[in-house]
């Protein structure tokens, strides 16, 4: 598994009245991520409001998505939980779908300590020999995995050799990569994939590509290749698609900017609730100032 490059979180499409996804939108959006040239699918994240589906529903997304790209690209399955009993349920039903990877993100709510994340992910890699990306974003989860518990980590167990790094801090992405050598560092935060990059980070999980997948494909490429002229030149453009996604939580802008590109509906499962008029015209002027909408 290669973990370089955009890999796109992807989003949801529900049904109209929210009790199903839409199967139909979801193959369009992923043949659009494909042909557009991205390097990965995220499953069942927190983009793809994993948090409000059940666990039967979160198993048929997994294996429609994997069906879905079969043969064209991987496919990383999310598989957190703040249960690791649950997440090695999840994890052991991604692997039966035909996952490529597991992304798992640190348990929220109860605020493991150091040593309770280490043993949630020794669990889980235990138990299965697919890779594994860790996934941080404190901002969300209330803890923040440490460079040396994630080196500790990946020496006990070589498969777990990725992160999507969303702690905002980008002395912790130079930490992670000092502290485990061979491990991935993909940025968590569109907005800082640019400087997680030029630190020796080799992608993106990325939020922005549900709506621009050619774009930052080719911003995370021209990175990776040492073009950072070129990193730069995609990185203003992007950016004021990067900030209109995040006004409000995700994913309701970018399921705002699915609906406007005709891509998908822009409906969320409660509690989440469709953004405001304000945020909706920001990301039309955002979506339009970059040229991906007329």
């Amino acid at each position: 598994m290669d973990f370089s490059g955009c890999f796109t979180a992807l989003a949801t499409p529900w049904t109209r009245d929210l009790s199903a996804v839409d199967y139909g939108a979801l193959r369009e959006l992923i043949d659009w991520q494909i042909e557009s040239g991205v390097n990965g699918l995220v499953a069942a994240g927190t983009t793809g409001e994993s948090a409000t589906m059940t666990h039967s529903e979160q198993e048929e997304l997994i294996a429609r998505i994997v069906g879905m790209a079969a043969g064209r690209r991987p496919v990383l399955a999310g598989a957190g939980s703040n249960n690791t009993a649950e997440s090695t349920t999840l994890a052991r039903a991604a692997r039966a779908a035909g996952a490529d990877a597991l992304l798992v993100i640190t348990p929220y709510y109860n605020r493991p300590t150091q040593e309770g994340l280490y043993r949630h992910f020794a669990t889980l890699a235990q138990i299965s020999d697919l890779p594994i990306m860790i996934y941080n974003v404190p901002a969300r989860t209330g803890v923040n995995i440490l460079p040396e518990t994630i080196a500790r980590i990946h020496r006990s167990f070589p498969h777990v050799n990725a992160v999507k790094e969303a702690s905002g801090n980008v002395d912790q992405t130079s930490q992670i990569i000092q502290s485990a050598p061979g491990i991935r560092v993909l940025s968590g935060d569109d907005s800082l994939t640019l400087p997680v990059m030029a630190l020796g980070g080799s992608g993106v999980v990325s939020v922005i590509a549900n709506l621009a997948p050619g774009e930052t494909s080719r911003m995370a490429a021209a990175a990776l290749a040492g073009d950072f002229a070129k990193a730069r030149e995609w990185h203003q453009k992007l950016f004021p698609l990067m900030k209109a996604c995040f006004l409000e939580t995700n994913p309701g802008p970018v399921k705002t900017g699915l609906k406007l590109l005709g891509r998908a509906g822009s409906s969320l499962r409660p509690p989440m609730v469709e953004p405001s008029r304000e945020t909706a015209e920001a990301m039309s002027a955002a979506l339009r100032k970059i040229g991906i909408m007329g």
